[in-house]
């Protein structure tokens, strides 16, 4: 690792599958709970026929174990597997999760990190877990197919009979069945299609090309015919593309099918791939000689001559593409400070609500397991980590009224030359603007509600941190008012007067709560105070 990798922040690839393909409505959800702040989706991608879904999450080491742990939740939550079926191999509701190091962190970094999320998960899902490749605790566990062999109806068979128990976790496959939790280099899904109908070609190819069966080292293949697109495919995983690249098992699939009348017609690669395992297949085709990608790909050159920092100061301050929850306080301080018309108020409203939401969660933390708070144990704990999905939430807001004042700009600047584009620029801009107001109502919603808890935590919480309970009531408290003026001002702007008034009644109830439980907070702390 290069002293310049070393120094900039480390960062972590997952790539999440699970066993939902079909319904639009739960793969958008899944979708939804993997984004929280800290990371961005860098690819979702779906397979009706497989019933699968796959995604690739980017960020730092604790924010993609957060991400993987809503994106587990939520799939147990909607995916019954007695219930699955699709031509993937799977054993669970959420199939696989490999760690993959990505920038400024080693192999047993990212091993350590799958073990520890393993056992995490387990721990928080109640779900069997399974290590595999490079986190596997045993060799018999390094290879996934090994690991998933007889599938969901296999595996909870065997464990039934008290064989091949889980790494971590219960004895015992439910209806959310098991998961594979594994660190690897990163892998290229590459398929290859052919005219006709022949499976059972296919599966010979399959067969030949794969390590398992005497073909190419580090090459998972399967064939089978694809109802959707009329034709058979070789689908595979090349776990080892610096070993094994690409257009070497490309050739040897060539060969293989030319053997059994198989023409290739097109290949796909199923989301990410690293870019030199794409200019080495370049370069061999090519037949480039003497070519050297750091010196002669433009954007190689151009990363290696470095990259802006994140939070620059004055007018080309630029946030990471993560959103506000992956910016330094310095990055978003400084990019609040600009000249440019985002972040704003709503924005720095919900990132103080966040603040808030974080105290009541520490405060929670340093009551649960404390001697003399038996009584409010659980509570405390369930306190914590309602509070940290509060902070997540406000966060998303955070960039969403960002986004949402963008989507006025834009509406501002449509064409109005005729009496139609006028219209429509005129029903665009009112649309945008009822959601510029209706973000910070959010905002202040969520931020009413925590402070609730905020009072909760002063009244029963640990004394030593009641002063930070009164201080996330006094942020949620900035919080909400500040939000609700942005409500005002946009309200006051729509043309549609029960939307308009909808608006201001909601934000006239959201402070009277407000004064009543910053007031209760008040009275709660005093009661806290020593000799009170």
């Amino acid at each position: 690792m290069s002293e310049e990798t070393a120094s900039r922040s480390p960062l972590v690839l997952i790539v999440p599958n699970f066993s939902e393909g079909r319904r639009e409505d739960v793969m958008d959800a899944i979708v939804e709970a993997l984004q929280v702040p800290g990371v961005l989706l860098a690819n979702r991608q779906a397979d009706p026929d497989h019933n699968r879904l796959d995604a690739t999450v980017v960020g730092s080491p604790e924010a993609v174990r957060r991400s993987a742990l809503a994106g587990a939740r939520k799939a147990v939550e909607l995916i019954d597997m007695d219930q699955h079926r699709g031509s993937h191999p799977r054993m669970g509701a959420v199939d696989v999760i490999p760690f993959v190091p990505a920038r400024g962190i080693s192999m047993d970094e990212c091993i350590e990190l799958a073990r520890s999320f393993g056992r995490d998960l387990a721990e928080a899902l109640d779900l069997p877990v399974y290590l595999y490749d490079r986190a596997a605790l045993s060799p018999e566990r390094r290879s996934l197919t090994d690991v998933r062999r007889g599938e969901y109806e296999g595996l909870r068979a065997d464990v039934e009979r008290g064989a091949r128990l889980p790494d971590f976790g219960p004895h015992r496959i439910g209806r959310a069945g098991a998961v594979a939790v594994g660190a690897r280099k990163p892998l290229v899904a590459f398929n290859v299609y052919f005219a006709g109908a022949d499976e059972a070609a296919a599966k010979r190819v399959a067969r030949a090309v794969r390590e398992a069966t005497g073909g190419l080292a580090n090459v998972r293949a399967i064939g089978f015919f694809v109802p959707e697109r009329g034709c058979v495919t070789v689908s595979m995983n090349l776990v080892d593309v610096d070993a094994t690249p690409i257009y070497r098992a490309l050739e040897l699939v060539r060969v293989e099918a030319a053997r059994h009348g198989l023409v290739v017609t097109e290949t796909e690669i199923v989301g990410l791939v690293p870019a030199g395992a794409l200019v080495e297949s370049a370069g061999h085709y090519l037949q480039l000689a003497g070519f050297d990608p750091d010196r002669q790909v433009l954007e190689n050159l151009v990363a290696g001559a470095g990259e802006p920092a994140a939070g620059g100061r004055g007018a080309g301050a630029v946030l990471q593409p993560a959103g506000l929850g992956s910016a330094t306080v310095e990055g978003f301080v400084s990019a609040l400070s600009s000249d440019a018309a985002t972040p704003g108020g709503g924005s720095a409203a919900a990132v103080a609500g966040a603040a808030g939401a974080a105290l009541i969660a520490m405060v929670a933390r340093l009551t649960a397991g404390r001697k003399g708070f038996e009584e409010v144990d659980e509570r405390m704990r369930t306190v914590a980590v309602d509070a940290d999905a509060a902070r997540d939430e406000l966060l998303r807001l955070a960039d969403a009224d960002a986004a949402v004042f963008d989507t006025v700009m834009a509406a501002l600047r449509l064409p109005k030359g005729t009496d139609g584009e006028r219209a429509a620029r005129a029903m665009a801009i009112q649309e945008a603007t009822a959601g510029a107001a209706e973000v910070p109502a959010a905002v202040a919603d969520r931020a009413v509600a925590l402070m609730g808890l905020a009072a909760e935590v002063v009244a029963v919480g640990n004394p030593n941190a009641a002063s930070d309970a009164a201080s996330a009531a006094h942020l949620l408290a900035a919080a909400a008012g500040a939000a609700l003026a942005n409500v005002e001002i946009n309200a006051a702007a729509l043309k549609d007067p029960a939307r308009a008034g909808a608006l201001r009644a909601k934000a006239e109830d959201l402070r009277r709560e407000r004064r009543e439980l910053l007031a209760a907070t008040e009275a709660a702390f005093r009661a806290r105070l020593p000799g009170s």
